[in-house]
This record gives C-alpha cells, structure tokens and sequence, in this order.
C-alpha cells in the first residue's frame, strides 16, 4: 500500500452498497436520496461506507444548469437524444449518466475533526489510480476545462479526461463521489452537452460561467487504456484496494434509519425537480 493510501490503516471496515433492492433504485431520484441517507448513516453509527450505481442513460443537472437563460429551449436537446433528466441536490454543471458510467462514492464519518476538501478528492483520486496501476497509463488530477463539469480534480489520462469528482457534506459525515466514464460513446456525450449549453445561452452573456466544451477532450477508461474494461471491472478493481489493504469490506444493510433517511430525501428531491425545472421531464 502505498503511503497514499495509509488512512485505510485507520479504517478497518467498510460497508458496501453494490447490489441495492429495487426498492431503492426504482426512482428516478433514488441515487440522489440513497447517498443522502448513507452520509447520514454512516455518521451516525461512525462506519465508512462504499457506494456503487449505475443508472439507465440519464443526464444530470446541477443546480447552476437551471441559471441558462434559455433553459427550456436547451432541455429539448437531451428529448431528441432520447435522454431523460434532472437536477441533483448538489452543485456543478451538467453531467451524463447511462449504463456505461459508474457513479461511486466514499462516505465517511466525520466527528470534531473535518476532512478538508482537498484531502477527500486525494483520497479518491489515489484509490482510482492505485485500481489502474496495473495499466501504464498515468491518471492525473487537474482541470480539464473545455471537458463538461470542469473541476480541479478532474481525472484524465494523456490530457483527456475520464472522470469528474464532487463532494457533499451533511451532519456527521462526507460523501466524495466520482463518476468515470468506463465504456461507450463519450464523444456523443460530450457533444450533446455542448449543444444544451450552446441552446441555452445562445451566445448571451450571463453572470455564471458555463463551459465551452470540446468533445475531444473526454474518453473513456475503454479508451485510453486501449484495453476491454466493464463497470463489474472496475469495481472489483476498486474493491480489491481496499481488501489489498486488508479492509474488511462487509455487505451493507438497510435498518429503518437508511429507509427514513432515504425516504426524506426523496420527497426533497421531488420539490426541488419541480421547482426548478420549467416542465415535467
């Protein structure tokens, strides 16, 4: 293990939630409301927490999204696409999700201590790169900003990048959470998101800075390995970090505070989608 990754020396167990029953995925809004309830758990019964999803192809909004002046003009975008949407409870821009995207997240407990905001994405970016380090590819962490949802900490491989990370914070605990485009069309992607964006501005200037995107400047893992990977790869390669490090990782269980949890945030989820999108999706 390198030094990198020695906070797992602090952390001998974490609960996983991969295969997650219908009663949590059935939603559009599910995901969104099932990390709010992990975060919370895994504060309140201090257990760090490993979190898997995919979703059907989805294009996710941030909050920021809703600010385009032509809002509704742009959403037809994704309809002739054929790509349903929303806006998730955190912030950022526009990002897309199908089932060639895996979403994961590291959840842990906070207590008096906070983990300060750079230290989180390096944890994550040092787990990713320590489950390719087979690979000779480098992954760096640094902006890509012609990429959609552009931050400091953008994954890429030879300048493309494959990933973007985010953080959410609620009592007791964080959630850092990634998505990396494994396989498929990520030019397509790419393209569609610059359409929204150049539909929605239509060359006005506005006071929030939206992304000029360039399609070339994103692939995916697929892709810049230049080797066959799946969504089941990578989280068994991101699994075997952890169990490397002689983490016990333990399937996670679903008691009446997930479910309450989980069930608040969906109704949160719902009011905000109405709220802020101009039609029903």
């Amino acid at each position: 293990m390198t030094d990198s990754l020695n906070f797992l020396n602090t952390l001998p167990k974490f609960s996983v939630y991969d295969n997650i029953p219908a009663a949590y995925t059935s939603h559009r809004f599910s995901h969104f409301a099932l990390t709010d309830a992990l975060i919370k758990e895994a504060g309140e019964k201090q257990q760090p927490i490993l979190h898997f999803w995919t979703t059907s192809p989805y294009v996710i909004l941030g909050m920021m999204d809703t600010k385009l002046p032509f809002l509704s003009d742009a959403l037809q975008v994704f309809s002739s696409y054929n790509y349903p949407y929303l806006v998730r409870n955190s912030g950022g821009l526009a990002v897309v999700s199908d089932e060639g995207v895996l979403n994961f997240s590291l959840i842990f407990p906070e207590k008096e201590t906070r983990l300060s905001i750079n230290d989180g994405y390096t944890r994550m970016h040092q787990i990713i790169q320590s489950a390719f380090s087979p690979f000779d590819e480098q992954i760096d962490a640094y902006e890509i900003p012609d990429s959609y949802c552009p931050g400091e900490f953008d994954l890429s491989i030879n300048g493309k990048k494959i990933a973007g990370i985010a953080q959410r914070r609620l009592k007791g605990g964080i959630a850092i959470m990634i998505y990396l485009s494994v396989s498929g069309d990520q030019q397509q992607r790419a393209e569609m998101i610059r359409t929204f964006y150049d539909v929605g501005l239509k060359q006005k200037e506005t006071k929030w800075d939206f992304p000029t995107i360039r399609p070339e400047s994103m692939t995916t893992l697929e892709q810049a390995l230049n080797h066959s990977i799946t969504v089941e790869d990578v989280k068994e390669r991101i699994k075997a970090v952890f169990t490397e490090a002689t983490v016990v990782l333990q399937e996670g269980s679903f008691p009446p505070s997930i479910h309450a949890s989980y069930m608040e945030g969906l109704e949160k989820m719902i009011k905000r989608n109405q709220k802020m999108l101009p039609q029903p999706t």
